[in-house]
């Protein structure tokens, strides 16, 4: 096995693992409310000016099942959408209170995860971080050029 395959091959691993340990208490406290659901109302909460092709852009999703999945967080009443004075054409998104509950209770969770996971990063050296980070950069940048040589959309 390459370094390369071993590489992937440990990502895959290491995420596998992260999502398997966070999964019982984000679904004891997110009862009811699906990972894109809730990952979709942090986007929402984190960016501004939400709309679906944002969302399904962030989400490596057709507009059409980002629209599906926006209209069931509106059925729930955790998002609601509003227009812009001045462009009426333009839909965007943001959390009502129940939504905000939900958005603050994923944070919640996601402080617990990165107190448990403390005694790894505190023993990594700000030299290490910034190589893991330009590596993981450099390899986002490498995988959006793929997506675009290739033609995929989310249209």
């Amino acid at each position: 096995m390459t370094k390369e395959e071993q590489l992937i091959m440990n990502f895959r691993d290491l995420f596998n693992k992260i999502a398997w340990l966070n999964k019982p208490k984000m679904e004891d406290r997110l009862k009811g409310y699906k990972p894109s659901e809730v990952h979709c109302i942090e986007f929402i909460e984190k960016n501004r000016e939400t709309n679906v092709t944002k969302l399904a852009e962030s989400f490596y999703m057709t507009r059409g099942a980002m629209s599906k999945l926006t209209k069931k967080l509106i059925k729930k009443g955790l998002i609601e959408n509003y227009q812009k004075p001045n462009n009426k054409k333009e839909i965007y998104f943001r959390l009502t209170d129940q939504g905000k509950v939900i958005y603050n209770i994923h944070e919640e969770l996601h402080k617990q995860f990165i107190e448990r996971d403390k005694a790894v990063f505190e023993q990594v050296t700000e030299e290490q971080f910034d190589s893991m980070l330009r590596f993981v950069e450099k390899y986002n940048k490498h995988l959006d050029a793929e997506i675009k040589k290739q033609g995929l959309t989310t249209n």
